[in-house]
């Protein structure tokens, strides 16, 4: 039988387990989020009415002017910077979900896993049964006698 020196726990695990933290961790600030940006919505609401009608007017002008052919070269040539940059974050955040990942599972399971494999290596193999003979199997099937004695001796 091959012996493993170590066990290890796959990243994607680590990394399930990280969000998992993390996410658990948002989700206790959620309520203050919550009252937070129903203030600023209730304020927004007021200013941007009054802005609203300025902002279409200069819009329009705008429009009126735009290099539309420019604009969709500008547009592809940002979209190609702009995947590289997710892409790289994206790999940073997976690495830092997997690091925080292995601090919440921490190596603890790993040192569990160790002393299974070790009780699993330790333990005796079971002994052979062997079959039993007609003359012990007759023996058995026997009834005893019964030693009684009497009362009060």
């Amino acid at each position: 039988m091959t012996e493993q020196t170590k066990t290890r726990i796959p990243a994607p695990l680590y990394a399930a387990a990280g969000a998992g933290d993390l996410a658990w961790q948002e989700l206790r600030k959620l309520p203050a989020v919550v009252s937070q940006l129903s203030d600023r919505a209730v304020a927004s609401l007021k200013t941007a009415n009054d802005t609203a009608s300025t902002t279409a007017g200069s819009l329009r002008e705008t429009a009126g002017a735009t290099d539309f052919g420019k604009l969709r070269d500008t547009a592809a040539t940002s979209a190609v910077a702009f995947a590289q940059v997710a892409q790289e974050r994206a790999a940073a955040v997976y690495t830092s979900l997997v690091a925080r990942g292995e601090r919440v599972v921490g190596t603890g399971v790993v040192e569990a896993a160790d002393v299974v494999n070790a009780d699993m290596v330790a333990t005796e193999e079971p002994k052979a049964v062997e079959a039993a003979t007609p003359e012990a199997v007759a023996a058995a099937a026997k009834p005893r006698k019964r030693v009684t004695r009497p009362a009060g001796k």
